[in-house]
């Protein structure tokens, strides 16, 4: 038992200062609380405790509205989350992370709660002073499939330790499928954290508001 307590001590502390990526895991035991404004698009909470540092459970809401109003999504879900792999090297981390669940959904265009299903997928690579981050997260039921795809780089103009206010800018690219949005949107964001509070906040080049927070504890 000792053992096992030193080498969660050991990977928390290696992982301080690699903070940049929001994830669905943060560390053993702890919980992350997620919410996003997308830009008018998509709205999302998310709740997760991680009983282990590789994987946790937990839940979320999603709201999804088309670009003309034809279409609007609510899904509460289920989920769990795993880390299916991950890399510590000497300055850098990089992750592939794995999820699934099950939820209820329901839409402006037809009738009745669906059951709906989530399953996605995270990779990302981290520096203290640059970051990319590639997810994909799927929503679909009998009725409807939303694919939303997000690309995040950064870039750091100086490194931080874990408790100390890191400042990152980020450039994101994020596409939806299932007709909620054409093309691609793309939005410039500053983001700020430190220890466990992530805040990023910016607007898309269309001038829509798109802001995200993160709480680990």
């Amino acid at each position: 038992m000792e053992s096992t307590k030193r080498w969660a001590a050991l990977l928390l502390l290696g992982l301080l200062p690699f903070a940049a990526a929001a994830k669905p895991i943060a560390f053993a035991k702890g919980k992350t609380l997620m919410l996003e404004w997308g830009a008018g698009t998509m709205y999302e909470a998310q709740m997760f405790y991680a009983p282990r540092y590789w994987y946790s459970l937990g839940g979320g809401w999603l709201e999804l509205d088309s670009e003309d109003g034809r279409k609007r999504r609510d899904i509460t879900y289920l989920r769990a989350n795993l880390l299916a792999k991950r890399w510590n090297m000497p300055n850098a981390q990089a992750n592939v992370f794995v999820w699934g669940g099950l939820g209820r959904a329901t839409g402006n265009d037809f009738e009745g709660p669906e059951l709906s299903r989530n399953v996605g997928f995270q990779a990302d690579y981290e520096t203290r002073r640059v970051y990319s981050s590639f997810r994909s997260d799927l929503h679909e039921s009998d009725r409807f499939s939303h694919r939303i795809d997000t690309l995040q780089l950064g870039w750091a103009p100086y490194a931080h330790d874990y408790d100390q206010l890191a400042t990152w800018f980020v450039v994101q690219g994020r596409r939806y499928t299932g007709g909620i949005s054409d093309g691609t949107e793309t939005a410039l964001l500053v983001r700020f954290f430190k220890g466990g509070t992530w805040v990023e906040f910016g607007a898309t080049t269309d001038g829509k508001l798109q802001a995200m927070a993160m709480f680990n504890f």
